[in-house]
């Protein structure tokens, strides 16, 4: 085998801490000595061992003289553990190979460096996109102090999100909500709008639960919402947020009944805010108007589309991207790395936003 289909098992090892691990990111590795493996781990838990101790760990003695493959730069700082790079020279590796650097500030080149330091030879750039790719919402909270931004929508063929009288329950089938609670299970936020409360009255959590408890965040410039709603009901028991311009008015009704009320016009300082409670997913599931205004912003990173084999028709039935739009085609989202699945009757369409 060569270098990068190692680097691929190290990757694949490294999904299952989705979830798991944020605002920390997924990170694989594989022990291997000899052409076979005999050590693989990956993190598991935010604030537990990272990937490379699991990895040796599992390797025991037979990590001497072995080549590790792991999907980021070692750690060289003590953090919540200690540094991945001193286990890994105690553990006399002979060579690491590194998808790709980490750009935190206080590893960023220097783990690197303290492995060829101690005299480890070290490769960086194997399946480096896929890293990439993979770390996409870690790399985003620290490039840009800010979350991932995924955007769903369930519609018909013809392109409707509910009918011209509002309803929208159910356009997809239940293998399709299903997949959509695992990924409300993934997310630190869920952001729909006030009407999307006022029309279809949603939990907005992920059943079964999933490794991540989302809360549950509501646009809205007044703040003020169905005092029977599902969410205001449940806000003691799952946090609720509720954000908007003039919300100040509400603050007393609202923080009564267990929510927390964030003064803001602008959804780029709600994400900025969220960078900074270190969220690293959220979810924007509507409605047309929220879901327009992050298209409008530049600010969705990847869609996950669903579409069912239906037709509602009608010039006043709501399309799933409200806003101002794009002008011309070219200045159009495109999409890249699109997957399309079949879930039941529906199809599952999911990619990121090229830029």
């Amino acid at each position: 085998m060569h270098d990068s289909d190692w680097m691929r098992r190290a990757l694949e090892l490294a999904r299952q801490g989705r979830g798991y691990v944020e605002p920390n990111p997924l990170v694989g590795a594989v022990v291997v000595r000899e052409g076979k493996p005999v050590g693989e781990g990956w993190h598991r838990k935010f604030g537990e061992a990272h990937a490379e101790v699991n990895a040796l760990a599992a390797a025991g003695a037979h990590a001497r003289g072995a080549t590790l493959y792991v999907t980021l730069e070692p750690c060289c700082h003590l953090g919540k553990t200690p540094p991945c790079t001193d286990a890994i020279i105690k553990a006399g590796i002979a060579r690491v190979v590194a998808a790709m650097t980490d750009p935190f500030p206080q590893v960023s080149g220097e783990g690197i460096a303290k492995l060829r330091a101690a005299a480890i030879s070290v490769e960086v750039g194997v399946l480096e996109a896929e890293a990439r790719a993979l770390n996409a919402p870690y790399l985003t909270l620290l490039e840009k102090q800010q979350p991932f931004v995924h955007a769903k929508w369930a519609m018909t063929l013809d392109g409707k999100i509910a009918t011209r009288i509002g309803q929208s329950k159910w356009i997809s089938g239940e293998v399709s909500r299903r997949r959509v609670h695992a990924l409300r299970g993934l997310m630190d936020a869920i952001i729909v709008g006030a009407n999307t409360v006022r029309q279809d009255d949603p939990l907005l959590t992920a059943r079964p639960p999933g490794p991540r408890a989302p809360v549950r965040v509501v646009l809205s410039n007044d703040g003020i919402l169905p005092l029977d709603c599902q969410l205001l009901k449940t806000a003691r028991e799952v946090p609720v947020l509720l954000a908007g311009p003039r919300i100040e008015k509400s603050r007393a009704v609202l923080e009564g009944l267990g929510c927390t009320v964030l003064a803001t016009a602008d959804i780029a300082e709600l994400l900025a805010e969220f960078g900074r409670r270190r969220f690293t997913n959220v979810l924007v599931e509507g409605g047309a108007a929220v879901l327009g205004s992050f298209r409008d912003a530049g600010l969705i990173d990847e869609v996950h589309v669903f579409i069912a084999p239906k037709f509602i028709g009608g010039e006043r039935a709501l399309s799933p991207i409200g806003g101002s739009g794009a002008d011309v085609l070219a200045d159009g989202l495109r999409l890249a790395a699109t997957t399309c699945e079949r879930l039941g009757h529906d199809w599952y369409i999911n990619g990121r936003v090229a830029r």
